[in-house]
């Protein structure tokens, strides 16, 4: 399989017959990495689209979706090029390359994740460079300008929704950044010869719950992800029917906005592999609806939707080669995971889950849902920061020095020191994870795999990857380690991944005094 940068050099195709096979073959291992214009009907597809497949003389391929719209394509009613998985930009040797996908993943995270982009002198400043320098080198790079690039994702987000969710037009203009539903009406009428009204569904029931469908690049070993997740849900916010492939996940949610004023949102979401496509099906209770961009942002981080196998195969396969489609399992809530976290730390999985059942019975909100069993909310960062919560963890089992940690933890969180969220800056994570009480570099490591999805983490202290990569007994085995993983820079956490896998998932994990 070709990766992107064989068939794409800045933005323009070197490998146009390549292309024009994976849309024969509907082929989704390139879903959102490419896409076609049809020069006969003005529209552009996703690799995956089922409409008839045009003469190569009236194809025109483009890296991006910004790509295709300056040129003049609309996308696709069909396929909805918004709903592709966003794509994720390698490079190790171009500096200019790296600098303009930066820039590009920037864009489109603040936008996913229900904020207001970045203005680009911001942007450049975040970046180390001046506002000329990175609006130079993004044109040269994409082809287009940042602000035709932005408005491209302001469209296709604004299109997602309005075809998906019941949500009033103004809030969705509000949440796809544009200052105002006149403003969006205008873009959609400009760019689309649509208004956003032609785009809408039919009428939902307001109280019902959503369903949407999230696509992912193929392959993706569903049975290590699920198995992951499964030996470490905790009953009460976490409930699993079915069996094998067909199990679904159900889980309480409790949705901080980014308002502080406002109310904590709380719900739930049920999660599952659709049987016939590379898609997962995600159910979301209607009180999550005003956050639900922000909350399908963040499924995608937890599953790790928007990988690039291939890229990361490319990198690993020689060594792991059972790793082929492997992911990073994140997280909903970023606090919930740090202290699960602490509480496994020296202990077997299945020792930690049994500590998270006593402090979510004990401490976490009670709610409900359609399901009997779905009966709570882990406890937050506010209600774990009170000085009796912490003394009270004694009694469950948990140890005077974990006890510290999580205290410590819940205030650095409460407080807003501490950021737990993908986008913050990895290096200032790590050491302010490891200048708390209990945390050293095996929990900070894993925390920014799992929570910032990192996917360079390597905790060379780890005694399970030292056995499973056989330097437990040299020397000094980290320093072997760290040379080890040298050869799968940047994919080492999925190279992490690969290893524990190799082990049985009852290991304890390593975190020293």
């Amino acid at each position: 399989m070709h990766t992107p940068q064989e068939l794409f050099l800045h933005g323009q195709p070197v490998n146009e017959g390549r292309c024009y096979r994976a849309f024969q073959d509907k082929d989704a291992r390139f879903d959102g990495l490419f896409f076609m214009g049809v020069r006969s009907t003005g529209i552009y597809c996703r690799p995956v689209c089922r409409v008839r497949l045009p003469l190569p003389k009236n194809c025109h391929f483009f890296e991006t979706s910004a790509q295709a719209e300056a040129a003049g394509f609309r996308p696709c009613l069909k396929c909805r090029p918004e709903l592709a998985p966003a794509q994720r930009w390698w490079s190790t040797t171009d500096a200019s390359a790296i600098l303009a996908q930066a820039a590009a993943r920037l864009l489109e995270q603040a936008l996913r994740q229900g904020g207001k982009a970045p203005a680009m002198t911001a942007l450049a400043a975040q970046l180390g460079v001046s506002d000329r320098h990175l609006r130079r080198v993004f044109e040269t790079h994409w082809q287009v300008s940042p602000l035709q690039y932005l408005q491209t994702k302001r469209l296709l987000h604004a299109k997602q929704w309005l075809h998906d969710s019941p949500l009033p037009t103004s809030e969705i203009a509000h949440l796809s950044g544009f200052g105002s539903t006149r403003r969006m009406n205008a873009s959609f009428a400009q760019h689309y010869q649509l208004t956003p009204r032609q785009l809408r569904a039919q009428a939902r029931n307001p109280g019902a719950p959503v369903t949407l469908r999230l696509a992912y690049r193929p392959p993706l070993q569903r049975e290590h992800l699920w198995g992951f997740l499964q030996s470490r849900s905790l009953p009460g916010v976490e409930l699993w029917t079915g069996e094998g492939m067909q199990a679904q996940l159900h889980r309480t949610v409790r949705w901080h906005p980014r308002a502080s004023h406002q109310a904590p949102l709380t719900g739930w979401i049920v999660v599952g592999w659709a049987p016939d496509s590379p898609h997962v099906q995600l159910q979301a209770s209607a009180s999550l609806l005003p956050v639900l961009p922000e909350l399908v942002a963040q499924v995608r981080q937890w599953l790790d939707l928007d990988a690039d196998p291939a890229t990361v195969h490319a990198v690993l396969g020689e060594h792991f080669a059972q790793s082929h489609g492997i992911r990073i399992p994140g997280g909903l809530d970023s606090f919930e995971l740090a202290v699960r976290a602490v509480l496994g730390q020296q202990i077997t999985v299945k020792a930690a889950r049994t500590l998270g059942d006593r402090l979510v019975q004990a401490l976490g909100q009670p709610c409900q849902t359609p399901w009997p069993e779905l009966d709570r909310h882990f406890p937050d960062a506010a209600t774990l920061a009170r000085e009796e919560n912490a003394a009270l963890m004694g009694s469950m089992g948990i140890v005077r020095q974990r006890q510290r940690a999580i205290h410590a933890l819940a205030q650095a969180v409460d407080s807003g020191q501490l950021q737990l969220t993908p986008g913050s800056d990895v290096a200032a994570t790590l050491s302010a994870l490891q200048a708390l009480p209990g945390i050293g570099p095996w929990t900070a490591h894993y925390l920014a795999m799992r929570t910032l999805h990192w996917e360079d983490a390597w905790p060379v202290q780890d005694v399970a990857l030292q056995n499973a990569l056989g330097v437990r007994d040299e020397a000094r085995p980290t320093q072997a380690l760290e040379h080890m993983g040298q050869a799968w820079q940047p994919f080492r956490s999925y190279a992490l991944l690969a290893a524990w896998s190799r082990l049985t998932p009852s290991l304890p994990t390593p975190e020293k005094p």
